[in-house]
């Protein structure tokens, strides 16, 4: 489905859902209901509000195939051997004959309240900066907590607001306020610059039909996060500042039971 170009000012873009069927930690948790409607169909949702040129739902498993065309979804088969939704997204780039100067917004498949003004400024981010191939999203660390749990990923950025590392580490280290300090208890200093990072990425077309030839780095194979394989390869990315940490997604069962309590609260 071809949605109504936009009239923001925005740089045109496509938004592509990467949507895998068997989830390790939580299987079929795009078709898991949500309020009433798959998870998925939440998140093809709000991405058609955002005023992409194109949304559309990629996959590797006929049920969420039948089940995002139902639901009225642009969809496209991908291999079922991707190791993650970066090179989802590279397959269907191909497929599409997208130009290497269009912009392709990866939207998780279970970020299902996702704000769209963090698409919108994501791909801002990345049309002002001419140099960088891809940009993401971070928002401040108010919680000393946060800054020491490892599933909270850090960001660290330049002056001019790419990244110069993301890690699983508490970063930047605060030589002389941490010593000794407990990871969950304490305060963070003052304007301390510690942000965490939100897995939303858009990508220029050009980098996402080489990401194939781009080898696994040391550091992404040792922290487990595929972003640091563009920064091994000296790639520039954009780190647009969120106000705010957005709604947390579905990895867990635990978390759709909060969401449908949220919602249900809402309809109440």
């Amino acid at each position: 489905m071809t949605t109504p170009k936009n009239t923001q000012g925005l740089p045109e873009f496509h938004i592509v859902i990467p949507a895998r069927y068997a989830s390790q930690r939580f299987p079929k948790k795009l078709m898991a209901d949500l309020g009433g409607k798959p998870v998925l169909q939440w998140v093809y949702e709000l991405s058609l509000k955002a005023g992409a040129q194109t949304v559309t739902v990629a996959t590797d498993h006929e049920i969420i195939y039948q089940a995002a065309s139902e639901f009225g979804a642009s969809v496209i088969m991908t291999r079922d051997d991707h190791e993650n939704g970066t090179e989802r997204l590279a397959e269907v780039a191909a497929k599409m004959g997208w130009k290497d100067n269009e912009v392709i917004v990866n939207v998780q498949g279970d970020e299902p309240f996702l704000p769209i003004e963090l698409i919108h400024s994501s791909v801002m981010a990345l049309s002002r900066d001419n140099e960088a191939e891809m940009a993401t999203v971070a928002c401040v660390i108010d919680d000393v907590a946060d800054l020491f749990n490892p599933n909270v990923v850090k960001v660290v950025c330049d002056e001019m607001q790419r990244a110069l590392y993301f890690s699983r580490a508490p970063m930047p280290w605060d030589r002389d306020g941490f010593a000794g300090i407990d990871s969950k208890e304490g305060y963070l200093p003052v304007d301390f610059p510690a942000l965490r990072h939100i897995g939303l990425y858009v990508y220029r077309a050009s980098l996402l039909s080489k990401y194939a030839d781009l080898p696994m780095s040391p550091l992404e194979r040792w922290e487990k996060l595929e972003q640091l394989r563009f920064l091994h390869q000296g790639i520039k990315v954009q780190v647009a500042l969120a106000d705010s940490l957005p709604m947390h997604g579905v990895d867990t069962p635990e978390d759709l039971e909060k969401l449908r309590h949220q919602l249900s609260l809402l309809d109440g």
